[in-house]
């Protein structure tokens, strides 16, 4: 297999994205009645299962020691690959958001996980950090379990955004995250960074005072302070308070309107969709398809955040205003297109073979006047039927002076 091959492979799976695929079978593409002519020109359905079937992203030799220091040992080089181009080619905006994807599989793996809010449940666990203005993927890494690399003490939610947030930190931006982030030690951590925090906070958190559970009257805001981060206490509810913990708001304002929302819930609500927007975005042209090998799942995964931010890219570097789905139809065939010229190259030099093949290929005598079934290369000029000696019109030779 070739790499243009191998591009215009993804090229079928990312169609089959678009064309909105999930429920038809894989030979429904190739069929007469509900296939694409798309997927006939570019190869057959056999050699599309063929690759699909074979196809891996580590060496078999290395995969059992490499299992034993890395779970996710099976994709982690193409992963980190992405994950770092995906850093290299974006300067992302003010506000950055981190949160969790559920990406939805029943592989077989020692870290799926069941989230019961989510709404497919099962599936491999992401952490994730978007651009919350264009909601372009920055930084990814797979949850796997327990972390030896965590420093003892330290909140797994703490870890995850540092480690994240590294290679943005120091530029004055702000990090958006929800109750399952956010606390004080990495508001402070992010503050020595020149980096703002802001999300809402758990009330089960030991850092908190008790009177933040305590209920007040409908739409009053209650503010705390602790150093340079902000407590906002805002009774959104009857029965229900929230607390938003923000090192971006050194004072609180209160918005006009019925509900006088104060301006730390404003900037949290307009800033931390990044991430729900962004998978969002990834459900609605997946290229996700059945499988038991959660490493063909991760590339699934891959094939959609980067089709993502490819349209993100192309948008802002052309200026050119295109509907993601054109933009992914646009994208497969220009993936496809070394493999079609290489194709039609072949074709071209096959071409000649074959008529020189046929050429000299002995078939069976068509006329049959005057032989049992013999086998001839010649053919009639008139007809074109193949025929023998004994069956071919003798023609008396005359010289010219008799003429």
């Amino acid at each position: 297999m070739t790499v243009d091959e191998l591009k215009a492979f993804v090229a079928l799976i990312y169609v089959r994205g678009a064309q909105g695929g999930k429920g038809l079978d894989l030979g429904s593409f190739w069929s007469a009645d509900w296939g694409c002519a798309f997927f006939k020109k570019t190869m057959s359905r056999n050699r599309f299962q063929e690759i699909l079937r074979f196809l891996r992203f580590y060496k078999k030799e290395t995969r059992r020691t490499r299992l034993q220091e890395n779970k996710f040992a099976l994709v982690s080089e193409v992963w980190e690959r992405f994950v770092q181009n995906c850093i290299t080619c974006y300067k992302p905006g003010a506000d950055i958001t981190v949160d969790e994807q559920l990406f939805p599989t029943k592989a077989r793996c020692s870290f799926i996980q069941y989230i019961a809010s989510k709404p497919d449940k099962f599936g491999i666990k992401f952490w994730l950090a978007a651009d919350v203005d264009t909601k372009y993927m920055l930084n990814a890494a797979p949850y796997l379990g327990k972390d030896e690399t965590r420093r003892p003490g330290q909140r797994l939610g703490d870890s995850v955004v540092l480690k994240l947030a590294k290679p943005f930190l120091g530029k004055g931006r702000n990090i958006t995250t929800d109750n399952f982030f956010t606390s004080l030690e990495l508001a402070k951590a992010l503050k020595a960074q020149k980096t703002s925090l802001v999300g809402t906070v758990n009330k089960s958190r030991r850092e908190l005072p008790p009177s933040v559970k305590e209920q007040r009257a409908l739409h009053t805001t209650e503010v705390l302070k602790c150093d340079s981060a902000t407590l906002t206490v805002y009774q959104c509810k009857p029965r229900k308070n929230v607390s938003i913990l923000s090192t971006v708001h050194t004072a609180v304002n209160i918005t006009g309107g019925q509900k006088a929302k104060p301006e730390t819930v404003t900037y949290y609500n307009r800033t931390k969709v990044g991430v729900d927007v962004l998978d969002q975005m990834a459900r609605k042209y997946s290229v996700k398809a059945p499988t038991r090998r959660w490493p063909l799942a991760v590339f699934y995964n891959i094939l959609d955040l980067a089709a993502i931010n490819a349209s993100i890219l192309f948008k802002k570097c052309t200026d050119e205003m295109m509907s993601r789905r054109n933009f992914i139809l646009r994208l497969a065939n220009e993936l496809r297109s070394g493999h079609m010229t290489a194709k039609a190259r072949q074709m071209m030099v096959r071409e000649p073979r074959l008529e020189q093949q046929k050429m000299e290929r002995r078939r069976q005598c068509q006329v049959q006047r005057k032989c049992k079934k013999n086998k001839a290369k010649d053919t009639c000029v008139k007809c074109h039927k193949v025929v023998c000696g004994s069956c071919t019109w003798k023609v008396q030779v005359t010289c010219a002076d008799c003429e």
